[in-house]
């Protein structure tokens, strides 16, 4: 969690809008174990306090002067999650976020419970997407053919790395896989560093979005429906 080892979640607010940043730090600092570390009105500015605050999540508007959400998010996430939430669920911005990797995508009308938890299931190092966008978004990339020949890196990933991205192509959070590949759930946390890392990706959103274009499921063997035999 945060640097402090507290426990605490930190975040960081940016959104051009002063009345819509407001209510998200009182929504926000109202949550416990949540704490908000700093706000940013632009996207250059986001990534000035996210460098220097090294917060555990960034809520990020997309439309913002100076630099949008979207090239903020792409400079962002080389070391810290972020976390879009905007009014508009166009194509372009959630496909430009989650490419940018984002670990989530949200939108302004979700209510503060459901807010305050994205926050915390991004900051446990899961991801998550607005239900409203998520049969688009599938749709989208089921729609192009699978191309896992041309994908970089998949051949170097090991038989259980396959198995565990796979599972991050069905959404499954850690504690899922863990459960499913009977293995623990620190050794999960480790798969997935690994997989992103080998596939140059920035999030487990992207990791998801790409086992399902590959169709990486029927590649790594693995029976949605049974648990895989060995350790991780």
């Amino acid at each position: 969690m945060s640097a402090a080892g507290d426990g605490v979640i930190d975040v960081l607010v940016a959104d051009d809008q002063a009345a819509v940043r407001a209510g998200l730090v009182l929504i926000l600092g109202a949550a416990p174990g949540v704490r908000v570390v700093g706000e940013a009105a632009d996207g250059a500015r986001a990534v000035e306090l996210a460098g220097e605050l090294r917060p555990d999540v960034v809520l990020m508007d997309v439309r913002m002067p100076r630099l949008d959400g979207i090239a903020a998010t792409r400079l962002i996430s080389a070391f810290t999650d972020v976390l879009v939430l905007t009014t508009f669920d166009m194509d372009e911005y959630v496909f430009g976020a989650l490419r940018a990797g984002a670990a989530g995508f949200l939108l302004k009308d979700v209510d503060a419970d459901r807010l305050v938890e994205a926050v915390r299931t991004v900051a446990a190092g899961e991801g998550i997407i607005a239900p409203r966008v998520t049969r688009r978004l599938i749709g989208a990339f089921a729609a192009r053919p699978a191309a896992a020949a041309e994908l970089p890196g998949l051949a170097e990933l090991t038989p259980r790395e396959r198995e565990v991205f796979a599972c991050l192509g069905e959404g499954l959070s850690n504690g899922q896989i863990a459960a499913r590949l009977a293995m623990a759930e620190t050794t999960t946390k480790t798969h997935v560093s690994r997989i992103l890392a080998k596939l140059g990706l920035g999030s487990r959103v992207q990791a998801a979005i790409l086992a399902q274009e590959t169709a990486v499921t029927e590649l790594s063997g693995l029976d949605p429906h049974k648990g895989s035999p060995g350790t991780g």
